[in-house]
């Protein structure tokens, strides 16, 4: 009876969790706070950008979700310094290259394809990869495939924000840096929750719930991008 009132109890607050991300979700991407203030520098800050970038992955829900998704089954420490390094080499390289090179994509358009590499994280965690496409790519090239597009996804927003290019290749590996160190915070927390998690028990027998969740605002996340975009066209 105890287990059956902790697994309900636990539906509903997943519940609530998806119903303030559903609101979270029309306030995506980097704040007009934080981009009026980006408009204004015109010169390297280092300290600056260090802050707004830790700033963008500690609120970057886009992200984390993603992230969680990816350690949620990991037990060993260094199996999540694996996967979230993958991560972290994919998201740097495209984050630096795409704003150098002034690569632009729709920021509508990768968006809505981060939010399905939130859906293609729960199918992996779910096992339902294989059954419903017939796919068996390695978890640890899948991840470093969509910190790339992670990473691009931010260049092309920070692009619309970036007016002058004194001292920018300074400014976004400083960004950067701050984004890897709000990605430590940001995991530390969610490791400790998880880990916590499967001492206090309900883990493993909330497992697919927590996925289905997961898989749940991806398609939110999706779907609000895809329609965003054919509202601004």
């Amino acid at each position: 009876m105890s287990k059956s009132i902790n697994t309900f109890s636990f539906k509903i607050l997943l519940l609530f969790v998806a119903s303030i991300f559903y609101e979270l979700v029309y306030a995506h991407g980097v704040s007009a706070r934080d981009a009026g203030f980006i408009q204004q520098i015109n010169e390297q800050a280092i300290s600056i950008f260090i802050y707004l970038g830790a700033k963008h992955m500690v609120t970057g829900y886009d992200h984390l979700l993603y992230l969680c998704g990816v350690i949620f089954f990991l037990n060993r420490l260094k199996d999540v310094v694996i996967f979230v390094s993958l991560f972290a080499v994919g998201h740097s390289i495209t984050l630096l290259w795409g704003v150098i090179s002034h690569t632009h994509i729709n920021p509508y358009i990768i968006d809505s394809i981060i939010g399905l590499s939130i859906v293609y994280k729960a199918l992996e965690n779910l096992g339902e990869l294989k059954n419903l496409f017939h796919i068996n790519i390695s978890p640890k090239i899948a991840v470093f495939c969509f910190g790339l597009i992670h990473g691009l996804g931010l260049a092309s927003k920070l692009q619309d924000f970036i007016i002058s290019d004194n001292g920018v290749i300074a400014n976004i590996i400083s960004f950067n840096i701050g984004v890897e160190i709000g990605q430590i915070i940001a995991l530390t927390i969610a490791y400790s929750v998880i880990n916590s998690w499967r001492k206090i028990g309900g883990f493993y027998e909330n497992a697919r719930t927590s996925n289905f969740v997961l898989m749940f605002l991806g398609f939110l996340l999706c779907f609000n991008q895809i329609g965003a975009y054919f509202l601004h066209v």
